[in-house]
């Protein structure tokens, strides 16, 4: 990895291993990228040197996603323990081609189109151990402090979390397969069953997401929920299967709730069994409890406070954990 990652084990290098098709380092530069500061500044800066290891591949980066979690970052300056403390490149969303590969990289050549995965776990804790890589606590996460981010024309990469793009897909495809894979995993973890009911709280591009992962799965019917009337009519313009449920600002959670079921009852549908919540939003959260059949699941993707009344909301999301809510008067 590079610029803030040079003090990190495996990150800089006094000499950065060649190969016979590789240009000098000195080629990429400018490097122009997407910063933002402690002081919700957002402003175009030079990214650090790079310093790649032999393991590296440096990328041209082509297309790159705009996350909700670059907007925490840019306007409230961190997410839970995540902190903005200083100049800080944004990013993690990022397809584009390689154009320079270490000596150790057997994989790749210069020339190849590339998605990045973000995440470089550290490979040796339990959880890398047993396949579980995701949840490593000390993971390299492209764009969260302190690593450098994909928004900028040149990136850093380890070689071993870069993925060959088929020809069939853009620069642009390969930067969402990043999105997807946070709602496949989703739908892994609480998958919804042939032809039962699901709602999707919020009309965000994960929420899109997960409306096509629904439609795909084969769930009816599909309830999904935003505040944004242009977002709802984008959503069953897309997946037209779907029901569509503006939210109302001044109706409680409970009230919304009952406006959803309302419409499940309406197409002969019981609550849905599982519910996906892709706003973080805790008004939403707290409709999507209500509204999700008795015995049933919610899995929250949106990334929302530190605290969410009480609970370590953060903590709960990255870690994965299933609150379970057992009534000890059943």
């Amino acid at each position: 990895m590079d610029g803030i990652l040079a003090s990190k084990p495996n990150g800089d290098t006094a000499s950065a291993p060649k190969r016979a098709d590789n240009p000098s380092l000195d080629s990429f530069s400018p490097n122009p990228a997407l910063h933002v500061d402690q002081h919700h500044k957002i402003y175009m800066q030079d990214s650090p040197a790079l310093s790649p290891t032999e393991t590296d591949c440096i990328i041209h980066v082509r297309a790159n996603g705009i996350c909700g979690s670059d907007l925490h970052f840019w306007h409230a300056g961190a997410i839970g323990e995540l902190v903005v403390d200083g100049p800080h490149c944004l990013g993690h969303e990022g397809a584009g081609e390689i154009v320079w590969a270490g000596a150790a990289v057997t994989d790749f050549r210069v020339g190849d189109r590339v998605a990045i995965e973000p995440g470089v776990p550290c490979e040796k804790c339990h959880n890398c151990s047993v396949g579980e890589y995701n949840l490593c606590a000390d993971v390299r996460f492209s764009g969260v402090p302190p690593y450098t981010g994909s928004i900028r024309r040149y990136h850093v990469h380890a070689a071993r979390y870069l993925h060959k793009l088929p020809d069939a897909l853009s620069f642009t495809d390969g930067a969402l397969l990043e999105p997807l894979s946070v709602v496949a995993h989703a739908f892994e973890r609480s998958h919804v069953r042939l032809g039962e009911p699901v709602l999707i709280a919020g009309a965000g591009p994960i929420g899109l997401i997960a409306l096509a992962a629904a439609k795909a799965s084969g769930a009816f019917p599909i309830v999904i929920t935003d505040v944004d009337a242009a977002r709802l009519r984008f959503a069953k313009a897309f997946v037209k299967e779907c029901t569509t449920v503006q939210v109302p600002m001044d109706k409680s959670p409970e009230e919304v709730a009952g406006m959803i079921q309302k419409e499940f009852a309406n197409m002969a549908s019981p609550p849905p069994r599982v519910s996906y919540e892709c706003t973080g939003v805790a008004s939403s959260v707290h409709t999507v409890l209500h509204a999700t059949q008795r015995g049933g699941e919610i899995m929250v993707i949106g990334v929302g406070r530190k605290i969410m009344d009480g609970v370590p909301f953060m903590h709960a999301s990255m870690a994965e954990v299933c609150l379970t809510i057992d009534d000890e008067l059943v």
